[in-house]
């Protein structure tokens, strides 16, 4: 990879990719039924989105000086110097333009009004998030919209451009998906503290202080696992929801968790970096194996559909 291309990955954080892209595999999975094209324009939309607001925000912090040589993460482009403010905004917009393009397909397909007023709400969140004259990031905002879009939505809104309809059980690995995006800002954010306060910059980490902020980050953790639990415990009593014991699989994540959770409570600056490649990790596992367990659960249900043969 070339060395300007190097630039521009790091940029867009590769590394929390999948807070846009997990969810929307979990969704088709509580769908229990896949459309190949859907598929791969949902996971645009994901990918565009998670991408575009990455990028929004390194342009906004970076002009706005919040982002300085202080920061203890990542260095990102336009505070560095790799690349200009205008070029970082526009690969912000070509990105969220994607989502756009990819979101009006989905839309034709389906229920337009719906899709469409959703897309618009997701494009203003992301633009909104360090944008505009009053971003919601500094009102301490950021964690519950990254809760509603990048779990809720992106989770519920996948299982419904696949059958034009939100299962129960897509509701509720939109919250599974909800907490643990949730808990990868607040390790972001707990890591940029002094940086953000000194920039002005007033995220519900800044608001709540150090020692709540770690608590806020541990709740987000466990509460994604115990929802798994309580979820399973109450719709597996209801086959039409298409969930079985195989959900549970998405337990099996939490191994990954486990260290994270260590760490988050003593770490500080460069040292809660790992916290925050862990959480995105488990992120993307518990996700993966939710996929999995709703998958099987499906195909237990198919099974057990067929006539036996006397």
């Amino acid at each position: 990879m070339s060395a300007g291309l190097r630039v521009w990955w790091r940029g867009a954080r590769p590394r929390t990719l999948g807070l846009g892209l997990v969810p929307v595999v979990v969704g088709v999975a509580a769908a229990g039924h896949v459309i190949a094209w859907r598929l791969i324009a949902a996971l645009v939309v994901g990918a565009g989105l998670q991408i575009g607001v990455n990028l929004a925000n390194d342009y906004f912090d970076g002009v706005r000086g919040v982002d300085t040589h202080e920061r203890m993460g990542p260095q990102r482009l336009v505070a560095s110097g790799a690349a200009s403010a205008r070029s970082v905004l526009a690969a912000s917009l070509v990105c969220l333009g994607l989502a756009a393009v990819s979101g009006l397909a989905l839309a034709l397909a389906t229920t337009p009004a719906s899709i469409l007023i959703a897309g618009a709400l997701a494009l203003g969140a992301a633009f909104l998030y360090s944008g505009g004259p009053k971003p919601y990031a500094g009102l301490g905002l950021g964690e519950l919209m990254v809760f509603v879009f990048f779990g809720l939505m992106a989770t519920c809104g996948s299982a419904y451009v696949m059958v034009e309809t939100v299962p129960a059980s897509a509701w509720w690995c939109g919250v599974v998906m909800g907490f643990l995006a949730v808990a990868v800002l607040v390790a972001n954010n707990l890591r940029d503290i002094p940086t953000d306060e000194a920039g002005g910059k007033r995220t519900l980490a800044v608001r709540l202080g150090d020692r709540r902020t770690r608590l806020l980050y541990r709740a987000c953790v466990v509460a994604a696992f115990v929802t798994i639990i309580i979820g399973v415990s109450v719709f597996i009593v209801d086959e039409s929801v298409g969930i079985t014991q195989w959900a549970l699989i998405g337990l099996a994540a939490w191994p990954l968790a486990i260290r994270p959770m260590q760490v988050v409570g003593t770490a500080n600056g460069r040292d809660l970096i790992p916290v925050l490649t862990g959480t995105a990790a488990t992120h993307a596992a518990c996700g993966l194996l939710l996929a999995l367990g709703l998958f099987l659960s499906h195909l237990h249900f198919v099974v057990n559909a067929v006539p036996v043969s006397p």
